[in-house]
């Protein structure tokens, strides 16, 4: 750890992987709380919106990031996905599809309840489980690839969430 002072105040800066990790996880808070302010913002009709013509509605995406990021559980070692039917509805499946969607209501909660789990799990991971191989990765490959760990997952997922949230914003 490197010892830096900055006007009187005398800050610790994390050395190695710890310092990754803190930005991958900071990185990953950042625009799942952008997200969730936004999620919370919009009202229904806004949701229910396309964010440009031809292009997915805003409920289509709450109910995407709902499923990608549920994925992540089995794949990080969280345990099972909570919301497994979603993922045919919003990532199998275009929106517009005809195929029956969840409330808005239903989905909000579940976006509720898969953020408090993954953060409190990501929270609790430590820091060398972030450099082993994920769920979809094989040992053989993990081998000659050992950049394809949990870390490089979540910062994978981040720069979905990114994406999306720029998407998301048109609807404001």
């Amino acid at each position: 750890m490197t010892i830096m002072k900055k006007q009187e105040e005398t800050i610790a800066i994390p050395a190695g992987k710890e310092l990754f990790i803190k930005m991958a996880i900071a990185a990953w808070d950042t625009y799942n709380s952008r997200l969730d302010k936004l999620f919370s913002k919009l009202s229904d009709e806004q949701l229910a919106s396309q964010v440009a013509p031809n292009k997915n509605s805003g409920v289509y995406l709450l109910g995407h990031m709902i499923a990608i990021g549920d994925a992540m559980q089995p794949l990080l070692g969280f345990g099972e996905k909570l919301y497994p039917e979603l993922w045919k509805i919003f990532v199998d499946s275009p929106d517009r599809s005809g195929l029956q969607m969840p409330s808005m209501a239903e989905l909000r909660k579940c976006w509720k309840e898969l953020n408090d789990h993954l953060t409190s799990s990501i929270n609790n991971m430590n820091a060398d489980e972030w450099f082993t191989k994920h769920a979809a990765v094989s040992e053989e490959d993990f081998a000659k690839e050992p950049h394809r760990n949990k870390l490089n997952l979540l910062m994978n997922r981040t720069n979905h969430a990114s994406y999306h949230l720029g998407q998301l914003m048109l609807l404001q």
